[in-house]
């Protein structure tokens, strides 16, 4: 119970499969056992039918074998719903735990944020349907094979048992020989998708700029890397494949040669049919090995999806339930933060302090790598303190359930990242759409004409990544998303980048809309238009708060201190 409760997610979630295995290896026995049906039908034509001469005889054996071929066709197909069942069971089991690790791992910059586990989880579920995990069930079935040639001769089950032992040990060469080129491989082959990937999105710099020439070049080197492995553990997984296939055929024959000399020393239990039987058996002793073996490549794989699945799900444990928090009223306290990157221990903010009431439209300025895009991660509850907290009503805004606490927050990153979908459903953030609130963000942003005079209206595609809009119609509308729900803190950053005069000024419009609402608003800017509406303004500098109070006193603090001395 103990080793129970300390596994790992994974296990716990192969321990509750363990009835679609238990119902597939008894279906597996059964198949397996069936196997010796076409021998079984032979011996019997050769001896009852060619010694009796009776045609009854031969078709109601014929119609037995058949009935046996059907019926070992239906297990194999039991089986593999069973196993396709149970691929389905490990997908609702951790289909929403994977992606829910995959989005707190990018939310945190650590290095599991791509989507590669989701595609672990995949070939992990995959494999529970492959021919080498049905050969492990399989394996059991073996030892009855083998006893059945012990009861033969136990001269035939000693030399099954040592080419039993020689295919295991082929099995084991065959891993240690391939597993490393193999997972080399695996290695460059996701260092060459997710440099496609950067690639890919960044296309019109790259054709603009005419570097698409030296990309390709780099992306070939990656490639040709794995190639190169893949090919080395291909090679030596061909060799030994070939040499688990030609032990099988060799272990046949021997058998039958070693058996044919028992009969004539009178050595063989059962007589001559019994050299073919054990023939046979020994081919489908070794089967279970041949197919391991032949297939090791997948098992390789899975291996190390299991394995980066384990470590993520191990970084990004479960978040412990927390009691439900009445909605906030927007009261925004930032005690002295130091903060850092996530995975990195340089600070960027260092002692940053200040509050906001509801109602307060906050001017964050200062230049370049100033720490203004990390103190908007931590006003959202992206990013951790080293030091110091963000408060809003009071309570930790990180350690706030995201879930209850997002509807109540507004949030515009530099980087407006707009999802695959309909107008609405962006600004609705794929909730439930509620017309009418989309509707009236899109008029608090000046979008809605715009929306309104398309063919589709809101239900317009914005395209991968919002490809089909411009930078300006796609920062209109994250702002359109922030504002949607009328939340109590909304958090903009740069809002205005790609906005032209009109935009500029439907964003002060929107802001003054926040502020009669009663919502708390901080917006980092550059622009002096963004400056008519705040109340407050806060000036950052090397990480470092050079001043924060109502606006014209630190313009007026800002503007003594550039007079000389």
């Amino acid at each position: 119970m103990y080793a129970l409760k300390n596994s790992s997610e994974m296990r716990l979630a192969l321990v509750a499969l363990s009835p679609y295995f238990q119902r597939a290896a008894w279906l597996s026995l059964l198949a397996s056992l069936l196997v010796l049906a076409p021998t079984a039908y032979m011996l019997e034509v050769y001896d009852r039918v060619l010694n009796s001469r009776n045609p009854l005889t031969l078709t109601l054996l014929t119609l037995l074998v058949l009935a046996l071929y059907a019926l070992m066709e239906v297990l194999d197909w039991a089986r593999g719903q069973l196993m396709h069942q149970a691929s389905l069971a490990l997908d609702q089991r951790m289909g929403g735990r994977a992606f829910e690790a995959v989005f707190e791992a990018q939310r945190k910059r650590v290095g599991h944020g791509t989507a590669q586990p989701l595609q672990d989880l995949r070939s992990v579920r995959e494999f529970l349907n492959t021919p080498v995990l049905i050969a492990c069930m399989e394996a059991p079935v073996s030892l009855v094979f083998l006893a059945l040639i012990f009861a033969i001769s136990p001269v035939l089950g000693w030399a099954s048992v040592a080419a039993a032992l020689l295919q295991t040990l082929v099995a084991w060469l065959n891993q240690g020989s391939t597993q490393a080129p193999l997972l080399a491989a695996q290695r460059s082959a996701l260092a060459a998708q997710h440099y496609a990937d950067a690639s890919v999105r960044n296309a019109q710099v790259i054709e603009a700029m005419g570097m698409q020439a030296d990309i390709h070049r780099r992306w070939m080197e990656r490639q040709h890397t794995f190639l190169q492995g893949q090919a080395r553990a291909s090679d030596a997984g061909g060799v030994f494949q070939a040499t688990s296939k030609f032990l099988q055929h060799v272990t046949s024959s021997l058998l039958l040669g070693l058996g044919a000399w028992l009969l004539l020393r009178n050595e063989l239990n059962g007589g001559a049919s019994m050299m073919i039987v054990s023939s046979v058996l020994g081919g489908r002793v070794l089967a279970p090995l041949v197919q391991i073996v032949s297939q090791w490549q997948a098992v390789v794989h899975v291996r190390q999806a299991w394995a980066r699945l384990e470590a993520l799900l191990a970084a990004m444990p479960v978040a412990a339930p927390a009691m439900a928090l009445p909605a906030p009223a927007g009261r925004l306290t930032v005690e002295p933060l130091v903060a850092a990157a996530p995975g990195s221990q340089l600070p960027i903010l260092k002692g940053i302090a200040f509050a906001l009431e509801p109602g307060e439209v906050l001017l964050v300025a200062g230049p370049t790598a100033s720490g203004k895009t990390t103190l908007a991660r931590l006003l959202v509850g992206l990013w951790p303190a080293a030091s110091g907290k963000v408060r809003l009503d009071g309570v930790d805004l990180f350690a706030w359930n995201k879930a209850e606490l997002g509807p109540h927050i507004g949030y515009l990153p530099q980087d407006v990242g707009l999802l695959d979908g309909s107008l609405a459903e962006n600004i609705a953030r794929f909730g439930v759409v509620d017309l009418q609130q989309v509707q009236a963000a899109a008029r608090a942003v000046g979008l809605h004409e715009s929306i309104q005079a398309l063919p589709q209206g809101y239900d317009s595609p914005v395209g991968r990544e919002g490809a089909l809009l411009s930078g300006g119609e796609r920062q209109r509308l994250g702002l359109a998303r922030a504002v949607y729900g009328q939340p109590k803190l909304v958090v903009l950053d740069e809002p205005n980048a790609s906005l032209d005069e009109a935009g500029d000024a439907a964003l002060a419009q929107t802001l003054q809309q926040l502020r009669t609402q009663g919502c708390t608003v901080v917006v980092i800017s550059h622009r002096s238009s963004v400056l008519a509406v705040a109340d407050k303004m806060l000036v950052l500098q090397d990480g470092q708060q050079r001043a924060f109070g109502p606006k014209n006193g630190v313009l007026a603090e800002l503007a003594g201190a550039a007079q000389p001395g």
